[in-house]
């Protein structure tokens, strides 16, 4: 079992076809797979930018338009018109129609069906029952006369006819059939031995020395094409992503560094230079302008109310204090308002 595994796992012999064929292809494949494999790449990496950048937005966008246009307002129009129309529309049926079927059901149908039950049960079934033993009779009458003429015609017809067909055309039919069956079987051979001769003998002939042998040719041929389009693809993607890297390494260094080394060293301090010298200052002026404004106006406004009502009453100072005394507080003599005599 061993040796059947190890032998089974090891590669078949190639013979000299598939590796002359196989260089040339591959080198033929992956010069021209390189190309494509590097515009796919790109398409891919333009394709999912596009897909988040604009794509995802704009059907975001799309949806909620759509929605607002179509979905809402016939959720309103369902939920506000349609279903207080529909329960108006159920009750207006059950009041014009249930109910007065109901009524003509319970209190004209049914006595109705009633009185046709009993005119069937008492009338119509016995009249059925006179009829169909009249009928009855007149059936067997014609029975007896269908049955005499049935026998009468088996003795005239049938017996004559199953005669003539046992011994006269039975034995014709099998001679012909004979003769018939003898020719058509020579004619088969005959025509089957030209046909193995002129079509089936060349056709395996050319199928066995020709046909095999280029089949085979071509699958080698078309197996190591399909194996050097699947090798070359994957080389062409290593190819691909290095030349990615690359650019994009180029492109770091050539913009993205150098931007980001003048916003660090030049932007940024003066960005903060300007946040301290100019800014804060305008900032504290303005707040500062806009405090006193706004005395200004509550002071202004104080001063007309004040022309147009006077000066406002003020009501007289209360000292709120406890008396201060000389001596002591004590249970006899305490100076709060509440226990001075």
């Amino acid at each position: 079992m061993g040796m059947e595994l190890q032998k089974a796992s090891e590669p078949a012999p190639q013979g000299c076809l598939t590796v002359a064929v196989r260089v040339p292809v591959r080198i033929v494949v992956f010069v021209l797979v390189v190309p494509v494999r590097v515009v796919w790449d790109a398409l891919v990496v333009a394709g999912r930018f596009l897909y988040d950048a604009v794509l995802r937005p704009v059907g975001r966008a799309l949806a909620w338009v759509g929605r607002a246009l179509f979905v809402w307002p016939f959720v309103a129009l369902w939920r506000y018109v349609l279903v207080p129309v529909g329960r108006g529309l159920a009750w207006l049926g059950k009041v014009l129609v249930v109910v007065p079927a109901g009524w003509l059901y319970r209190w004209l149908l049914v006595p109705v069906g009633h009185g046709l039950l009993w005119l069937y049960a008492r009338v119509l079934t016995p009249v059925g029952h006179a009829v169909l033993w009249v009928l009855r009779g007149i059936g067997a009458g014609l029975a007896a006369v269908g049955s005499a003429l049935a026998r009468l015609g088996h003795l005239l017809v049938v017996v004559p006819a199953v005669w003539v067909y046992r011994w006269v055309l039975a034995p014709v039919g099998r001679a012909v059939a004979w003769c018939v069956r003898t020719v058509v079987t020579g004619i088969g051979v005959a025509l089957y031995w030209t046909a193995r001769i002129l079509l089936v003998l060349p056709a395996r002939a050319l199928w066995r020395w020709v046909l095999v042998p280029v089949g085979r040719v071509l699958a080698v041929a078309g197996r190591e094409i399909a194996d050097a389009l699947g090798h070359a693809w994957r080389v062409a993607g290593h190819v691909s992503r290095a030349v990615g890297r690359f650019f994009a390494t180029l492109l770091r260094w050539i913009f993205v560094e150098p931007v980001r080394r003048v916003y660090r060293t030049v932007l940024t301090p003066v960005g903060h230079l300007v946040r301290d010298a100019v800014l804060r200052p305008v900032a504290a002026a303005s707040r500062r302008a806009l405090d006193a404004a706004r005395a200004s106006v509550r002071q202004a406004r104080a001063d007309l109310r004040r022309m147009l009502f006077g000066q406002p009453e003020r009501p007289p100072a209360v000292d709120r204090r406890e008396p201060s005394g000389g001596g002591r507080r004590t249970l006899g003599g305490s100076t709060t308002a509440l226990t001075k005599d």
